[in-house]
């Protein structure tokens, strides 16, 4: 069994001069390795919960715990910060320098980290994402999607143990959401970051490990995407779409067709489509 990675007890937030809270009384477990997409209708707390995991905000009640420290003060969010990177939606507000290899050195830089680690440590990252080539190159001129992984890279040079993508794809192109989620899941399966993944795009939550629907501040739905999705009434009542596959069951079944609970991508609803049709 994974050990726990971050624990949430009780997590309540609440900004100020607002008079519901934007967190309200979470408890989850994320185990190392694992890779959580956290969905939720505009203002149902999930990016507020993102900020949390990575010290960014601290609970007014309850505890999140990060790899083994509870952050209460600034030395404590800074440990946590190291163990828990984060990617933001807008690039732009990532990117701090002039030329890519700068802007991945600059965590570093500021840990103090010997240079010779620093250049090691940003060839490293730079490859991981693909981006070796753009190394001197203005992060101005890059795609979207290309600054995201600049922006993934930077954080991937910290070496850390999680990694939270705050709709990190919500800007891009169809391509550039591919190519970052593939990117992520790439970095969870071979070298076993864990990936906080928030988004409201349901194909993108579909292909996690575990899906958590956030509501009001509040966790609706945990489970694995099928079990979840497979909820279409109740999905949609949280003002979220199910994949369209999903729902094209759902409509089929209704209808009277006979097909399993469950059927996620083009590919599965071709293969039981052709099992009916051989049965007749």
């Amino acid at each position: 069994m994974k050990k726990t990675i971050i624990e949430a007890r009780g997590v309540c937030f609440k900004y100020e001069g607002a008079t519901a809270l934007a967190v309200d009384h979470v408890t989850l477990d994320i185990a190392e390795g694992e890779f959580l997409a956290i969905l939720g209708r505009n203002g149902s707390g999930k990016s507020t919960f993102a900020k949390l995991l990575n010290a960014l905000l601290l609970p007014s009640e309850g505890s999140v715990k990060v790899n083994g420290i509870t952050p209460t003060n600034d030395d404590d969010c800074y440990e946590v910060r190291k163990s828990c990177g984060m990617v933001f939606q807008n690039p732009d507000n990532q990117i701090v320098t002039t030329i890519v290899e700068e802007d991945c050195a600059f965590g570093l830089e500021n840990l103090g980290t010997p240079p010779a680690e620093i250049r090691a440590r940003v060839d490293d990252a730079l490859h991981s994402v693909g981006m070796s080539e753009f190394a001197l190159a203005s992060p101005s001129m890059l795609s979207g999607g290309q600054k995201q992984r600049v922006a993934v890279a930077g954080v991937l040079a910290m070496r850390p143990k999680i990694i939270v993508f705050d709709e990190s794809t919500a800007m891009l192109d169809p391509i550039g959401r591919r190519d970052v989620f593939a990117l992520a899941r790439r970095l969870n399966v071979e070298e076993g970051i864990t990936i906080v993944w928030i988004t409201h795009f349901m194909e993108e939550a579909a292909m996690a490990d575990r899906l958590v629907i956030m509501d009001a501040g509040r966790v609706a739905m945990d489970g694995t995407p099928r079990d979840v999705f497979t909820q279409t009434e109740k999905v949609t009542a949280l003002g979220l779409d199910v994949p369209e596959m999903m729902k094209l069951t759902h409509m089929l079944r209704q209808e009277g067709v006979a097909l399993p609970d469950g059927i996620m991508t083009v590919n599965e609803m071709a293969v039981e489509l052709c099992r009916l049709k051989s049965n007749r």
